[in-house]
């Protein structure tokens, strides 16, 4: 987990999504583990990226480099209701690689 030293105040009906960048990625095989990282609307702490190394060489990260994007985005409120069985689709209840890809 690496620090960023940035705390946001997300808007109500937002969540902020952390992606990595493309940059980083491309070079040097960084990349966020859990992407998108998601921050909801009520999170005021500092924000940390939690970074993977894909690459064949060990990275060093500068102070006040530039390692994760923040991508703010509305959400859907929802509401959940407990049915005692969901209607049939196309799929139905195949797994992975169940479709043929």
């Amino acid at each position: 987990m690496v620090p960023t030293g940035i705390a946001v105040a997300i808007p109500s009906g937002h969540v902020g999504l952390v992606a990595a960048r493309s940059g980083l990625a491309a070079r040097h095989g960084i990349g966020v583990v859990n992407a998108p990282g998601v921050i909801d609307a009520g999170f005021r702490g500092e924000i940390h990226a939690i970074l993977v190394n894909l690459g064949s060489e060990p990275v060093e990260l500068a102070r006040g480099e530039r390692i994760v994007q923040l991508v703010v985005v509305p959400v859907a409120e929802q509401e959940f209701v407990e049915v005692g069985e969901l209607p049939d689709s196309a799929r139905g209840s195949g797994g992975f690689g169940s479709t043929g890809i």
